[in-house]
Parts: structure tokens; sequence; C-alpha cells
């Protein structure tokens, strides 16, 4: 019987080669579709998955003053960045906890071997407890004491081959930062790409504390993050029941409390501040389910169309079968089957193109996927498995509608189709093209807004804005202004000056203590700027009250304060001008303030200005040069600040960016989502172009006779083209007006991630819309311009 079944189905397929073709390819696009999406949302959700102790993994949340007053912290107050302290305090009082790890912020430093010198960024000081908490590989040393000495250093297998080849470096020497010299004590595996660390060494924490042993007692320096491993059979529910009292004998900042996160709900499902490394959408892993499922409703839906409207095609061979005996069971067993074969053959299809869809899908998501788990011999079951449910799903409306043909009418030559099957199709175009029109409206908005974000005026200079990067290089910071006089000599340079750190920037918060509208002293935590006399003017940062730092006054450099109107507004001053004389406190320093800058977008437009502080930083705090250069000969300019820097600087590499591309980069992810988005929404407009295509082909076919009578008649190709074409076109006006609210609230959604952002006008589905009808249009023009210009004779000589 099967033989049987496969013999009609291999020669029902090849007769009709064309609608054959347009259901395997949209099934099989489709399916690649989903795959890729799959694969996609798969590597997402396995970030830190790989630590095989990730069931006992906590890190520590704190608030340091975050939340309204007296209400309680939502989680969006609570930051990953804490204080040293804390790690050891929990290890002591709670005896759940097996190990505490603690690292700070990443660091830059000038690594050099011999005549090798390069400047490695993410560079981390980590506890010796790490290798026992994570499950990281280590090539070479030992990972219970790599980590335990001052000076020790374990570098990623990558940084390794550029200092020392394919050589085992354990026991070489370091030098760093043209001071000290480190101990190479282990190489380790780079860390996977799913996961939020994303370092390129490990240097001990012992390290850090002979540099600077005294935040390692202070609950109010925050640059630390604590990760926990519970005992096994011990609960983090114990850990909060017991919080309060913790914080009791610890600290007592009323405001200071801390939270217990699990390790692998960081990256999708964490609302805290300050992560370690970068974040996922939970929101964009839904977004891609609804469009993989949107596809393969619409690959499934065009199967059902073409499948009923051909049903005039297979109506006598339903009849004469019928009253041979077969029974209306195995006929539709039998078209059950034709549709699992396609499907099956579909799937085939779509596994030979998911390779090559990896490599597309990784160069427009920016990432590396993990998929090497993902093809197995279980993965290839599940696609037949998946084929088949799709082709019984897609199958089983056309096999019913066929097997339930009536053998005498069919015979006669008196069936038509139903009115019945006519609206289902009518219903079913409808539907596919809703959900076109609400990804085409979809695609609009996101690059809308990556185009608002691109456009939006920051409040600051970050065109021809080049960033010297020198790392808190000692002998730059001794002679800090020598070398912004040398940089600023040079004929292409407008302006220079240095910060601690430049926009787009990671920036600590200080506890700082201003003077209140009463009168009182009010300590909060606003982030920082460490900045020069020729900071604000370089960067053309406006000020709305009072005035900038200037070096004709001898106290602005250690007791003068710049704030921005963010922060005016926290301390109580509506009014910026009001905050100008009040007196501060801040990190050891006390005096008035002195200016109020306009709020500017310091950091990602995802983010509202947040309150700043403008501090006068001192040489030893400064790492960055920022050099306003003319546009005109921009190669020739950089030519000569090298030569200028190798003269004043010979002991550290000339190191530069520009200012708009790093700070652009905060949307790196957001470009991502978009081109991806703009791929899957384009590949199922095509899928749902394939399904037209053939149906309009079908009815173009049906009505040839009655083109040709229309032609013998006088009708035009136009006339005709029209006819043909509007009851499609209707049918598309009909799901504009489905889509809008659909997409409307969807993309709302998405857009509440960021806090400047476009609107939803009815332009954008009035874009959509006419791209639509173009597409629609254009996909039925082509055969019906074909139907019309067929010779009359030829479509009428049976009759």
């Amino acid at each position: 019987m099967l033989r049987h079944y496969f013999q009609i189905a291999w020669r029902n397929l090849l007769k009709r080669k064309f609608y054959s073709l347009i259901n395997v390819t949209g099934l099989a696009i489709g399916m690649a579709c989903c795959v890729l999406i799959t694969l996609y949302i798969y590597h997402e959700k396995s970030y830190d998955q790989y630590h095989v102790k990730k069931d006992r993994l906590y890190r520590v949340t704190q608030v340091f003053g975050g939340a309204e007053k007296g209400a309680s912290p939502s989680p969006k107050d609570y930051q990953v960045w804490g204080c040293a302290p804390l790690g050891p305090a929990l290890q002591a009082d709670f005896p759940e906890i097996e190990k505490v790890v603690q690292f700070m912020s990443p660091s830059s430093m000038l690594l050099q071997r011999g005549e090798k010198r390069f400047q490695q960024d993410n560079l981390l000081f980590m506890d010796s407890t790490a290798f026992d908490v994570f499950s990281w590989k280590m090539i070479y040393g030992d990972p219970k004491t790599a980590l335990t000495s001052p000076y020790s250093i374990v570098l990623t297998k990558t940084v390794a081959q550029k200092l020392f080849k394919n050589e085992n470096p354990v026991g070489q020497a370091l030098r760093v930062d043209n001071q000290n010299n480190f101990i190479v004590t282990g190489v380790m595996e780079d860390v996977p790409p799913n996961s939020q660390f994303t370092f390129n060494g490990l240097i001990s924490m012992t390290t850090m504390r002979k540099f600077r042993a005294e935040i390692f007692d202070w609950w109010g320096y925050v640059d630390f993050y604590t990760y926990l491993l519970l005992k096994e059979n011990t609960s983090i529910q114990s850990l909060q029941a017991k919080k309060t009292d913790f914080l009791k004998r610890h600290n007592t900042d009323k405001k200071y409390t801390i939270a217990f996160e699990k390790m692998t709900d960081a990256y999708l499902h964490s609302e805290a501040s300050r992560q370690p490394g970068p974040t996922g959408n939970l929101l964009n892993i839904y977004l891609f389910t609804c469009i993989a499922i949107f596809i393969m409703l619409i690959a499934c839906i065009n199967f059902m169309n073409l499948s009923t409207a051909r049903s005039l095609e297979r109506a006598k061979e339903v009849g004469v079968r019928k009253v041979l005996g077969v029974l209306p069971s195995r006929l539709m067993w039998q078209f059950l089957f034709e549709s699992i074969l396609l499907t099956l053959a579909a799937a085939f299809i779509a596994l030979v193109l998911v390779r090559p869809g990896i490599t597309l899908i990784e160069k427009l998501s920016g990432k590396e996927m993990a998929y090497a788990n993902f093809f197995s011999p279980l993965t290839f079951v599940y696609v037949a498995g998946f084929a088949i449910v799709v082709g019984l799903l897609a199958g089983i409306y056309p096999a019913w509608f066929l097997s339930g043909f009536r053998p005498i009418a069919v015979l006669k030559g008196k069936f038509n189709p139903s009115g019945e099957s006519i609206s289902l199709r009518k219903v079913l175009v409808v539907f596919q093209f809703t959900l076109s029109i609400a990804l085409i409206a979809g695609t609009i908005i996101v690059y809308t807004q990556l185009k608002f974000l691109d456009r939006h005026e920051l409040g600051f200079q970050d065109d021809q804005m080049l960033i010297l990067d020198f790392e808190g290089d000692g002998k730059v910071q001794q002679n800090i202004e020598t070398v912004k006089r040398a940089i600023a000599g040079e004929p292409g340079v407008i302006s220079v000056a240095s910060s601690r750190a430049v926009p787009g920037e990671f920036l600590p918060n200080a506890y700082t203590q201003i003077q209140a509208p009463g009168g009182q002293m009010s300590g909060l935590g606003p982030l920082i700027y460490e900045i020069d006399f020729d900071f604000i003017p370089t960067y053309h940062i406006s000020l709305v009250a009072g005035r900038n730092y200037s070096r004709s006054f001898l106290t602005d450099s250690a007791q003068s304060m710049v704030i921005n109107e963010a922060a005016a507004k926290l301390y109580g001053y509506s009014n910026p001008a009001d905050a100008v004389g009040k007196k501060f406190d801040q990190w050891g320093r006390k005096g008035t303030i002195i200016g109020v800058v306009k709020d500017f977008n310091f950091r990602s437009l995802h983010l509202p200005v947040e309150p700043l502080t403008l501090r006068y930083g001192y040489p030893d705090n400064l790492n960055r040069i920022s050099v306003a250069i003319k546009g005109d000969n921009i190669p020739a300019t950089l030519a000569k600040l090298r030569r200028t820097w190798d003269k004043v600087a010979p002991q550290r590499p000339f190191l530069y960016h520009f200012l708009d591309e790093s700070f652009n980069a905060q949307y790196s992810a957001d470009q991502h989502f978009g081109q991806l988005f703009t791929f899957f929404s384009c590949l199922t407009i095509c899928i749902a172009c394939l399904g037209l295509l053939g149906l309009s082909t079908f009815m173009a076919q049906q009505r040839v006779k009655e083109i040709g009578i229309r032609k013998v008649l006088g009708s035009s190709v136009s006339g005709i083209v029209l006819l043909l074409s509007k009851d499609f076109i209707k049918l598309v006006l009909i799901a504009i007006v489905i889509a809008i609210p659909l997409c409307t609230w969807a993309m709302n959604k998405w857009l509440q991630d960021f806090a400047y952002r476009i609107s939803i006008g009815p332009l954008v589905f009035l874009e959509a819309g006419i791209i639509c009808v173009g597409i629609a249009f254009a996909t039925i023009a082509w055969q019906s311009v074909k139907a019309a210009l067929v010779n009359p004779v030829r479509s009428l000589r049976n009759e």
C-alpha cells in the first residue's frame, strides 16, 4: 500500500512541477528559518549553562540608596557592582556558603615580553577560588594555586599565543604597564562565547591587595562583583531569611541592601544594572519565537491554499477511485502521505540550507553560535518528526476536503469548489498577509528607531573627537599638561582635554553630600566624571548656571565642583541656578558647587540622563586624552599625532579610537537585532508571496476561457490584469487594517527598552501597506499579464 501511495505521490509531484516547487521551496525556507531561529534562541538561553555547579551558583546584587524615599527597592534599583567587604562577611556568617569568589571591573594593561608588547583589555583581578566555582578549563598550570600569589596572571589561550606562540609559558615573566613583573601561572581555554564573562586574563586578587589594601575594608567603595557557591542540599531561601540581621551587623547605612540572583538567570532575566558582561533581551526571544511560528503558519497556509485550490484537477481522480470502491479514509491517508512526502523533502532541503544559514546568522547577530551539540543524530530525528507533524497539520484539511467529493457530481462534470473552501482560502490569505504587513511595519519601526538614536542630539560634540588611551600610565599622568600642549601644537588639532573616562564608558558612583534647599547635607550616590579644566569647553557642553573650572581660580582644583541638571534635581533644586554656591563633600574633598551643565547623554539612549558630578581630576586619576581635530585631512593629522606621541610617551603605544564609533557601539545589539528581524521578515514575506504566486497562477488557469471571451469582446490587457488582481488586493487591504493594532502593541513593547524613542504614527502603516500592496500586485500581475496576453483562439478552441 505504501509503495502504491508513493508511486501516485511521485507522479503527482512530477505532473505539477510548478506547484510542487512552490510548496517544497516555501516549506524548506520556512523549516530552515525555524531551525535557525531555534538555534539562535538555544544559544541565547545557553548563557552560563556550561558551569558544572550552575544550580548552586548565585551572585549578590546591591542597592546603595537607589530607591525612592520610604519605598522598597525595585529590581531595577539593584546593581551587580558592589563592595569588597561583602564577600568575606557572607562567607563568615552563612554556613550554607561553600565558596565565595569576587572579581573587579575589567582593566586594560600593557603586556610586554621582550620586543612584543600590546595593550590588552578585559583583564580581571580575581579571587583564587575562581576555578573551584566556575568551570573554566586550564591548559597549563594548577588551577588550585594559579591565583594565590601576588603578581600572578593566568592568560587565555588566545592571549598566550600572541605572546608565547604554542609553548608552555608557566613560570615566564611579563612586564605589565612598564612597572611590574608578573609571573604567568596558568593558561586556560578561551571563555565560551555563550558566557557573561568576556575576560582575556585573570590576575590574582592578592596583587590588588598589594596595590590598594585599604579598599578591601571599605563598604562604601564600589568596584567588586560577588558570586556564591552554595553547599549541596542548601537553599538560597535560608540566606534570604537571615539577610536583615546580616545587614544590621555589618552596615549601618539603612539605604544599603542586598539580594541574591541565580547565575543562570543573569543573562536574560536580570534587571540589575552594572552587569559584568553582555545581557540578552527576553522580549527579543519572544519576538523571534513568534516569527518562527508565523513563518511555519504561512508555509502551511500556502500548502493548504494550493491543495484546496487544485481540487478541480483531482476531483475526477477522487470520483473514479470512489466508484472503484476506495474508502474515504484510504483516500485521506493517500493525500496525507503526499503531504508528508513533500514536507520530508522540504526538511532535507532545509537541513542543507541551515549550515550556510548559521554563518549568515552569526554575521547578522554579531555572535559566535554555540551549536556544536546541536547537530546530532537526535536533531535529525527531531527535524524529521517536526516535518511529519507539519505534513499532517498542513495536509489534514486538504485531505479531508478532497476525500469528501461526491463521485456522481464529479464524474458528471457538475462539481465546483464550495463557497466554504473559497472563503477559507480568503481567510488564510488575509491571515498570512496580516503577519507579513505587521513584520514590514515592525522592520520600518526598528530602523526608524535606530536612525533616531544615530541622529539624536547628545548634548556634546562626538564627531571628529579622537580619544587617546593611555590607561593610567604613570609617566603620561605626571606630564599630562606637557603631553597636552605637544598634541595641541599640531596644526590639525582644535583643542585637547584629559579625563578619567569619556562618554559611553563605564562610570563609578560616588557617595556625595550636597547641601539641600533646607540647609542640611543630603548624601546620595550620583555618577562621577573626573575631568580637567579643558573638558567641558572641548566637548562643547553647555552651562545653564554658574561657570566652568578655570585656571584663574586657585581653589577650583581642590574646592569646587560642577554638576548636571539631573544632579541638581536629585538634591532638590528645580532651578539649577539655586544649586550654585551650595556646599559639597565628596571622597574627602569639600567645597562649593560653581556650575551646572545642561543634561547631556553621556550614556546609552536606552537610559535617561542620570545625576552626574563633574569633579576636577588630579593627574594620577586620568586615563584618556580627548583631541578635537579638524576633518579636512584626518590621516595626516593622525600621522603627526603618532610622531608627537612617540616623542612625549615612547613607553606607551599610540592607541586611539574615535568617540562617535565607540559611543555608537552601545547600540550594536540593537543594530544586530534589526538585521535579524529584517532578514526573517523578508523571508516571511517571500514565503507569503510564493503562496500568492501559486494561487494567482492557478486562478488564472481556471479563468483562461473567461479571459479569452473577454478579449474577444474587446477587453484590454490592463482591464484583465485588474480583474484578476482586485480580489487579492482587497484581501491585502483587509490584512492592513487587522495588522495595525497587532504591530502597534508588539513594537510599543520593544520600544519600552529605550528612554528616548520614536512614537508610532499612521505613516509607518501607510508605508508598510504601500510596500505590501506593491509586492502583492507585482506577484499577481506577472501571472495576470501572462494570462491576458495569451491568444484567445488557443483558450477557446476546445469550446
